[in-house]
């Protein structure tokens, strides 16, 4: 990267996250001078649909980059940001793999349906990327912080389902992003609190967890996993090991799209949030995620990363051309849940 061309009118290799329910002065002038690729949004930015877009409008409005990205968790069950009163309540994962195991036909158009529907929600207040769907394997014996967010064991049926929840979204103009590649399944610990390490060999990776992803290859954005594989870099997790993302995720998995870091914030890393973005973006993450809103913690990266590299702007826009233009996003939205509910009794 360091040898890369570097335009300085790009936007700056960050998604950042905000504190509250509107952007605040102080948040905005760092935007305005920062030029972050990006906002996402959570809970605590959440509380009816003008308001969001509301917040998203201020956003974008900061900025100078006419195209930023509006993220959000938004997969269904417990990790969903957008929900009642005023958002459906969606499925988890696990409920797709199940209606699979009998009957694969019904499981993939409920599937592909209920991301559609996802898509049309998040783009009727703004937000035109969603963190989702999760690529990774349910191992049983793991932690539970995949769980159910995960659709299922089977190789095949992940890469299925996983990939009509991306052609969902894609038709429907919001950019899906895999994760947590090269996967997170067999994780022992939450990388919220510590660093996972996984120490299943190689070529039993390459069959299982990591097939999943080379299967999906093609899709235009991922999210990295803040964990040790011993087999490939026995220090280093995913998001900060060039040997990892350079020979597994773009070398053996053959994944040349946006490749966004998982949380710097996360306590699976260490050091400050400022080296640990620096690190990520060394190791070949085109894009780092720091999602706290702290406004202290944001200036910090912000001193220690610069523009997106030329490589990463043709990803980015990439990406942003594998979404066709958001539909009418309002029509026929209650007869699809509708339809939706008869496929998932």
């Amino acid at each position: 990267m360091l040898h890369e061309h570097v335009d300085k009118s790009c936007p700056s290799a960050v998604i950042y996250g905000c504190a509250g329910t509107e952007i605040t002065a102080a948040e905005a002038r760092f935007f305005t001078e920062k030029k972050p690729l990006g906002l996402i949004l959570f809970s605590r930015n959440i509380q009816t649909p003008r308001q969001v877009t509301d917040l998203i409008t201020s956003f974008q409005k900061s900025v100078a980059f006419s195209d930023p990205l509006i993220l959000i968790d938004q997969e269904g069950g417990r990790v969903a940001r957008l929900g009642p009163p005023n958002w459906h309540k969606k499925a988890a994962a696990s409920v797709f793999g199940k209606i699979f195991d009998c009957d694969p036909l019904r499981a993939l158009e409920a599937v592909r349906l209920n991301s559609e529907i996802q898509a049309r929600e998040l783009s009727m207040i703004g937000i035109n990327t969603n963190c989702s769907p999760v690529a990774d394997l349910y191992w049983p014996n793991s932690h539970k912080i995949i769980g159910n967010r995960a659709f299922a064991s089977n190789p095949k049926i992940v890469t299925s389902l996983a990939r009509e929840v991306c052609l969902g979204h894609l038709s429907n103009g919001v950019l899906p992003i895999i994760k947590h590649i090269p996967g997170h399944g067999r994780a022992m610990a939450d990388s919220h609190l510590e660093l996972p390490i996984i120490d299943a060999c190689q070529d039993e990776l390459l069959q299982t967890d990591f097939e999943v992803f080379r299967q999906l290859s093609d899709m235009p954005a991922a999210m990295t996993a803040h964990i040790v594989f011993s087999e490939f870099d026995k220090n280093l997790p995913c998001t900060l090991s060039k040997s990892l993302i350079s020979g597994v995720i773009r070398g053996r998995i053959g994944f040349n799209g946006l490749l966004i870091s998982d949380d710097i914030g996360m306590k699976a890393l260490t050091g400050s949030v400022g080296k640990r973005a620096e690190k990520a973006l060394e190791a070949g993450c085109d894009v780092v995620l720091h999602c706290s809103g702290k406004l202290n913690e944001m200036i910090s990266v912000g001193a220690a990363i610069g523009p997106m590299s030329s490589s990463s702007m043709r990803r980015y826009d990439r990406a942003r051309h594998a979404c066709k233009p958001a539909r009418s996003v309002a029509k026929n939205l209650q007869a699809m849940r509708e339809k939706l509910e008869s496929l998932l009794e």
